[in-house]
């Protein structure tokens, strides 16, 4: 650290988060407008059919299947390996495939987020970036940098470069002397690239991504009895979130070698929970779809709109939805989790002794710990979330996320019992 080399490296990340961090902004505006031509202006102009989610849905499956099979880096790690960060980035030759892969799975309503691909986007991009800049440039040095790209891609995404420094610092295990090396150009990067996203803002005025949700009632602090319900909501996320991976890893070794024929069957599955659910509760079918980033914060501040049942129904089939779209899609696994918390701890709020606010950051803790395995950013996210009421909520969070974690490694096969996965054919 005490060399110039490792000054010119800062510098490096520093320059390189600048086109990263617009290429990202890029990205989630692009992926925003396509959701809204194929979900809003389409169904408007044909009469808005109710079976309309079957068609891109369907496609997204034949798109993102061809993607897998045809094009360099299967279009990325299969997201029912669980979180991954960390890993050589993408080829230029392999980050077409992720982003076409990614591209459709998050435009076309498929259950999954945006920032695993955002990471080996930003990565790859910044990898390139190095290469194209300086060809003799150590590896050691390309990988620097390119973790610096995955930061600036990802930090505003979740609200904060802190956040999305401290997401890839404990999924990849970043520890000692390597921290050290890695850190400092990945938060320079992170920095730059909040900076890049609130000029674009005010240039383009298309607005920022911010994970908090507003307008929540206050949060004083906890009681005993909101204790009690930590516990219990940390046993039921572990169970959910157990229940959903085994689903992904159930489904992906029959889907993936016949992926041209049953991803598009997938899709058409999820269209049609999502149907079903809008019919039987009169709620909107993108309640089912998509990742959920931007559905979480109208969830919460709507919930008096929603019944148990409708709560009930909505987990089961975004539920499902999820665990099949982790099976053979292409996307992250953060939001989704999060959405799926966020409604189980509303529907929890209704019985006595759980406000909503606690409920809901309760619910985001314990079933991002379950399916993230990543305690510590799981209490970090939920807190975030809840903007204000966080540092009042956080005791309970950190009780169920603990308890959720501890029950899903428990009851987690051992690395050597899960299934590879399989080669597409």
């Amino acid at each position: 650290m005490r060399s110039r080399g490792y000054v010119a490296l800062l510098i490096l990340a520093a320059v390189v988060g600048v086109p990263v961090s617009a290429l990202a902004y890029g990205f989630l505006k692009l992926v925003d407008v396509l959701q809204n031509w194929v979900f809003v202006d389409v169904p408007d102009a044909i009469g808005d059919p109710m079976w309309w989610p079957v068609v891109p849905l369907t496609v997204a499956g034949v798109l993102v299947a061809a993607t897998i099979r045809y094009l360099p880096g299967k279009g990325g790690h299969s997201p029912a390996d669980g979180f991954k960060a960390g890993a050589a980035p993408p080829t230029a030759a392999e980050l077409p495939g992720v982003a076409i892969a990614a591209t459709a799975t998050l435009a076309l309503g498929v259950v999954l987020g945006p920032e695993a691909p955002l990471i080996a986007l930003g990565g790859g991009a910044a990898f390139l970036i190095v290469r194209l800049a300086k060809p003799n440039a150590p590896e050691r040095v390309g990988n620097v940098v390119g973790a610096s790209g995955s930061f600036a891609a990802i930090s505003t995404l979740l609200g904060s470069p802190l956040l999305g420094a401290f997401l890839l610092m404990e999924a990849t295990g970043l520890a000692g002397a390597m921290l050290e090396v890695v850190l400092l150009p990945g938060l320079l990067a992170a920095g730059v690239g909040s900076l890049v996203f609130l000029g674009l803002d005010s240039w383009t005025g298309w607005g920022t991504f911010a994970l908090s949700i507003p307008d929540l009632p206050d949060f004083d602090r906890p009681n005993l009895a909101e204790f009690g319900w930590a516990l219990v909501i940390g046993v039921a996320g572990a169970f959910a979130s157990v229940a959903i991976h085994r689903l992904a890893l159930f489904l992906r070794p029959r889907v993936e070698p016949r992926m041209l024929l049953l991803m598009p069957v997938i899709g058409l599955l999820t269209a049609g929970l999502a149907i079903g659910y809008e019919q039987l509760t009169d709620h909107e079918a993108t309640d089912v779809l998509f990742s959920g980033q931007s559905g979480l914060g109208p969830l919460v501040t709507g919930a008096s709109g929603y019944t148990v049942g409708a709560l009930l129904l909505l987990m089961v089939c975004k539920g499902l939805a999820y665990g099949a779209a982790l099976s053979s899609f292409r996307g992250g696994p953060v939001f989704p989790a999060l959405y799926l918390g966020g409604a189980g701890g509303i529907a929890l709020s209704h019985l006595p002794g759980l406000p909503l606010v606690a409920g809901v950051a309760m619910g985001v803790g314990a079933m991002s710990a379950g399916m993230l395995k990543l305690p510590m950013t799981s209490v970090l996210l939920a807190t975030l979330l809840l903007a204000s009421d966080g540092v009042a909520v956080m005791p309970l969070v950190i009780v169920a996320v603990v308890v959720s974690y501890v029950i899903t490694v428990r009851l987690t096969p051992s690395p050597d019992t899960v299934p590879e996965e399989p080669a597409p054919h």
